[in-house]
């Protein structure tokens, strides 16, 4: 009996959700300019909205990971996008700037555990040598839809206002949640279309997928690999949030384009970024066959963030619109070479505990999304509208995301580290 391929629907679900949670953040970054001069904000004002988004995303990535390890991702994944797709929907009904903040905050809240789901799901529904391929596909389609967002908003700014955008993006999360919820199971043995060669081919990771609420927090705290694990995400994820929160308004102000022109030069990052992943996610498995799973994962993480600084550093240097995102678009396709290798380390280190590791790293990689565009704002006032400054700190950054690396075990299980388990096979 050939074994089924009932998996893959997984993949699916996790790309169209990847797409979507993407769409709903850009969109406000598009719309920065009509919601600053309708609301009456500042930049100061505007960096801390977007920013809010942020913080209460980070602050429940690790309590709707372990909801997941818990409870299973199918009743969680609902939750949240049931709840981001509202108060996306609700940002069209913002006046002012606290209601607009209270908004995006608790749209934050919304989406905190999303990814760390999805790769709950990915621990029980694929078998190790598909994982890096999911990730790089998924992480791929995440930023290629965030890509295609700019020139999105401002069609549908061409039928309706901002406020009616925001309405119609929240619309597509409901139909989402519809099909998700019935076709998913957190076990594939749960599922009808699962036959029993797939069953077999999975049972080393099915387990994965049941409740697992007992997380080793000690050991997780202690150890020194998640600690940089966390830093490095910070690292990776406080320039990124440049390309989807101020970029627009760089085009616009700095690079002196019209609206349309820079929805156009803002589609390079996040294209570039998607291809960034997706070649990650195809190569590191075939490196690690020689080469061993640890420098596979290092090695591209470090090629990553060194690249993506000097990419940066060229595009400042570049006065030429065009060229210059072609530079930002390359440091944004070698900043995603870490990712696969990033989320990947997450499977393996938490084992069955997945989802609160994969939560708590992405909790610091939302405290940039916090800490980026709030400070960028304050920059930006302060100087008088810098953006070289902004953008000669975020090279930095990716420096510093570089030095992590080296020091990171990718592979070895929380449980090993505590001394209470043999290592689990090695993701492929």
């Amino acid at each position: 009996m050939k074994p089924t391929r009932t998996r893959y629907w997984v993949i699916f679900f996790a790309i169209t959700l990847a797409i979507l949670s993407y769409i709903d953040r850009v969109a406000i970054s598009q719309a920065a300019t009509p919601i600053s001069r309708d609301l009456h904000l500042t930049k100061s004002q505007m960096g801390l909205i977007f920013g809010a988004f942020g913080i209460s995303y980070a602050l429940l990535e690790v309590p709707s990971g372990w909801l997941g390890d818990w409870m299973g991702p199918r009743r969680v994944l609902v939750r949240i996008v049931l709840w981001w797709s509202s108060f996306t929907a609700l940002t069209g009904a913002a006046w002012s700037y606290g209601s607009l903040w209270l908004v995006r905050f608790l749209f934050g809240a919304g989406e905190a555990g999303c990814f760390p789901n999805l790769t709950k799901a990915f621990s029980a529904w694929l078998p190790f040598s598909e994982r890096s391929r999911a990730q790089g596909l998924m992480w791929s389609f995440a930023r290629w839809g965030g890509a295609f967002t700019p020139p999105l908003v401002v069609l549908a700014f061409s039928y309706m206002s901002w406020r009616g955008a925001f309405a119609a993006f929240g619309a597509l999360g409901l139909v989402w949640c519809f099909f998700f919820y019935r076709w998913f199971r957190d076990r594939p043995e749960d599922h009808p279309d699962v036959n029993a060669a797939e069953i077999e081919m999975l049972k080393e990771v099915s387990a994965l997928g049941a409740g697992h609420g007992d997380v080793p927090w000690g050991a997780l705290v202690r150890s020194r690999s998640v600690w940089l694990l966390w830093a490095q995400y910070f690292c990776v994820s406080f320039p990124w949030y440049f390309y989807i929160t101020w970029l627009p308004t760089y085009l616009q102000e700095f690079r002196h384009q019209s609206q349309a022109a820079s929805a156009r030069l803002a589609i390079f990052p996040l294209l570039f970024g998607g291809f960034g992943s997706l070649i990650c996610g195809l190569l590191v498995s075939k490196v690690a066959r020689w080469s061993g799973q640890a420098f596979a994962r290092r090695s591209f993480a470090v090629l990553g963030f060194v690249s993506a600084a000097i990419f940066l550093w060229v595009s400042i240097r570049i006065q030429d619109p065009f060229w210059g995102m072609f530079a930002m678009g390359l440091a944004s396709f070698a900043n995603d070479l870490t990712m696969p290798p990033s989320w990947n380390a997450c499977m393996d280190i938490g084992g069955k505990y997945a989802g609160t590791v994969a939560g708590s790293m992405n909790m610091m990689g939302n405290l940039a999304a916090f800490t980026a565009p709030a400070l960028g704002g304050m920059l930006l006032d302060r100087t008088h509208g810098d953006w070289n400054l902004f953008l000669y700190l975020m090279v930095g950054v990716y420096f510093l995301g570089a030095v992590c690396w080296p020091f990171i075990d990718p592979v070895t299980p929380l449980e090993t580290e505590a001394g209470s388990e043999k290592p689990a096979a090695r993701i492929l």
